[in-house]
């Protein structure tokens, strides 16, 4: 699989977005857990470059954060870097290959990305004690980020209709 500059360049730009955007919801006071604003550019990477761009972006975002901003918390950068790839990658697979409309698509990789968050709980906390219950884990991935569920369902494929049209994300470039 050949890889050209512009989906490398592309990704750096979903990377840095994946590491601006919480920070400035933190500046404002919007709760992280609520409102999940590293999962859009993850999912946009999956959308508009497809799922090893979408992959990379998901893995990147959380560690790269953190090391530049100190968040997530320590203990949630290897469960983020399991979650958010996964969102990466299925999306970009399912845009790839299900020919379903977005908001399934997405649906779709929601429940995957969680999946994989639950298993990430689930290994490392076999190893070292996680501040996170198996109950805490369910409210913080379904009652608390309720909203940013939501806010992603909306946004994100608008987001994506928007972006296709500029020729850098359209191929037409």
């Amino acid at each position: 699989m050949r890889i050209s500059a512009k989906q490398i360049s592309l990704s750096g730009l979903f990377i840095s977005l994946g590491i601006v955007v919480p920070f400035l919801f933190h500046q404002f006071g919007l709760a992280g857990r609520i409102f999940s604003p590293m999962h859009f550019p993850v999912f946009l990477a999956g959308i508009l470059l497809g799922p090893l761009s979408g992959a990379v972006v998901g893995l990147l975002s959380p560690i790269l954060s953190f090391f530049l901003t100190g968040m997530p918390p320590p203990y949630a950068v290897p469960l983020m870097a399991s979650e958010l790839p996964v969102y990466g990658l299925t999306i970009g697979l399912f845009c790839r290959y299900l020919k379903a409309p977005l908001i399934v698509n997405l649906l779709f990789s929601m429940v995957a990305g969680r999946i994989a968050f639950a298993l990430g709980i689930f290994i490392i906390g076999a190893f070292v004690k996680l501040p996170v219950s198996f109950i805490s884990f369910l409210e913080a991935s379904f009652i608390t980020g309720l909203p940013g569920i939501f806010l992603q369902l909306i946004i994100i494929p608008a987001l994506a209709i928007r972006l296709k049209k500029i020729p850098a994300f359209s191929g037409k470039l």
